[in-house]
């Protein structure tokens, strides 16, 4: 007897971000794509629109993810087509499909559903923050919203953005939060090492002019005077804030307690995590913000802007203060470095708010939505 089961809903992920430093974006890819590698409901065929690494893309994904070899994607072309037109279909290079989900902004034409994460409208707020690639993605996520794409945001500050902002459905634009990674028994006193000292502040990110260093390092100026123990520790790759931050650097008063470390592995950013006094996130606009929940996952106090999606996702379990207030950011943090009962507190909170926030729930909510957008589709 033949079996009359129906096949396997064939879902297609821009899974690009793996071959770069796994800043934000390239750890929600490879954790999306680790959660529904995992289910027995849906098959999962990972594409890269990039020429770097042919064929080594099977080798950066995880288990029961399936990956195309066929021809190359070129990046810049194709954004410059799929700006103007719908074709190439992603077809073309993934065969036969039910769905896919572009997570990196841009959804690629297909004769199927398309669904796109916008992680944030950074290009529409701060075009001057935003590198020329960057500022492509306005053009292709308002085609996408005229051709029929559904969106997923990480917050629902984002999803009321692309709502109001771009006009988009609001029944075609779905809020699913991230999730946090649980880090492998983080060591603090590796991170007092790669520190320098035991106390000190730290920030984890790319160094762009959206995450506003530059204020920090003025904040922590003000305050190492009256915490002489004190350091700041940056660590993430450079990017284009690097000249800014230099500059910043080069005026502060304490440069020598400031330590740049660039990018740091998982392991040991775990351990820099849990041994800071306190993890500051002083940025001017968030779509999320995953550094703010690592650090609540690993028991550590918050000073957070109160930018864009950060009073959804920290709420009451860090302090927020204005963007680009060194003032306000350095007094935060003194309250923080000061006050053990505050801390304590702080870190209860984060422990609790984190514990909401798993990438097991992450994948439920996208495959939720790749369902709907599937039948969708589907319908007359």
């Amino acid at each position: 007897m033949t079996s009359s089961a129906a096949p396997l809903p064939r879902v297609a992920v821009d899974a690009t971000s793996l071959y770069d430093v796994r800043t934000g974006i390239g750890r929600f890819t490879e954790e999306l794509l680790r959660a529904v590698g995992l289910r027995s409901d849906l098959e999962v065929l990972a594409f890269a629109v990039t020429l770097r690494g042919r064929g080594d893309l099977a080798t950066l994904v995880p288990p029961g993810v399936g990956t195309t070899r066929r021809w190359p994607m070129a990046a810049r072309p194709l954004r410059t087509l799929w700006r103007r037109a719908d074709h190439p279909r992603i077809e073309r290079w993934t065969g036969d499909i039910d769905l896919v989900h572009g997570s990196n902004f841009v959804a690629p034409p297909s004769r199927r559903a398309r669904v796109a994460t916008v992680h944030d409208l950074t290009f529409l707020h701060h075009p001057e923050l935003c590198t020329p690639d960057v500022l492509e993605y306005e053009g292709l996520v308002r085609r996408q919203l005229r051709t029929g794409a559904w969106v997923h945001t990480p917050s629902r500050f984002v999803r009321d953005e692309v709502v109001h902002l771009l006009g988009a459905d609001p029944a075609r634009v779905v809020a699913v939060p991230l999730g946090v990674t649980p880090g492998a028994s983080p060591r603090p006193s590796r991170g007092r090492d790669l520190a320098g000292g035991d106390r000190y502040v730290l920030a984890v990110g790319t160094v762009e002019p959206r995450k506003d260093l530059p204020t920090l390092v003025s904040a922590f100026d003000a305050l190492a005077t009256d915490h002489p123990d004190l350091r700041l520790v940056l660590a993430g790759p450079e990017g284009w804030g690097t000249r800014a931050l230099d500059d910043a650097v080069a005026r502060a008063g304490h440069a020598t307690r400031i330590v740049r470390l660039g990018f740091v592995s998982e392991a040991d950013r775990g351990g820099l995590v849990a041994g800071a006094a306190a993890v500051a996130v002083p940025s001017r606009y968030e779509g999320f913000g995953l550094s703010a929940a690592e650090a609540m996952a690993a028991g550590t106090p918050v000073v957070a802007s109160d930018a864009g999606s950060h009073p959804e996702v920290v709420g009451e379990a860090g302090l927020l203060v204005p963007p680009g207030d060194p003032d306000a950011m350095g007094a935060a943090l003194h309250r923080v470095l000061s006050d053990p009962v505050l801390a304590d507190t702080l870190r209860q909170r984060g422990r609790e708010r984190a514990a909401q926030l798993t990438w097991t729930a992450t994948a439920d909510g996208i495959v939720d939505l790749w369902r709907r957008a599937i039948v969708d589709r589907r319908s007359p």
